[in-house]
C-alpha cells in the first residue's frame, strides 16, 4: 500500500507539472509584451474555466491528498528521532580472576 502510494504521488507529480507547463500564462499574447493588457485588473480578467484548469485543479487535489496520506503513513511506520532505543538488560560478565604467580 504504501509503495503504490508513492508510485502514485510520483506519477502525479510529473503529471502537475507537465500540466501546468502546458498552460498559457495571463500574458502570453504579443499584445501585452506592449502593454496591450493595460486595460484588464491587476491579475486579468476571470475567463470561463478551461479544461486544463479544471484538469490542473483535480491533479493538484489528488496531489494533496496523496501526500497528506504519505505523511500520515510514514508518521505511524517510524517513531521519534529524539528516543533512544532501549539499554540492553544483559548482565556484565565478571572480571577475570588474576592468574597465581610462578
Amino acid at each position: 500500500m504504501y509503495t503504490l502510494l508513492i508510485v502514485l504521488h510520483v506519477v502525479v507529480s510529473f503529471a502537475i507539472v507537465a500540466i501546468v507547463l502546458l498552460q498559457a500564462g495571463k500574458g502570453a499574447d504579443i499584445g501585452s509584451a506592449f502593454g496591450g493588457g493595460a486595460s484588464q485588473a491587476v491579475f486579468g480578467s476571470m475567463g470561463a474555466p478551461t479544461v486544463l484548469g479544471k484538469i490542473t485543479t483535480v491533479v493538484a487535489i489528488i496531489f494533496m491528498v496523496t501526500s497528506f496520506s504519505l505523511a500520515m503513513l510514514a508518521s505511524r511506520k517510524a517513531g521519534s528521532v529524539m528516543t533512544a532505543p532501549p539499554a540492553a538488560t544483559q548482565p556484565t560478565p565478571e572480571p577475570a580472576a588474576p592468574a597465581p604467580p610462578k
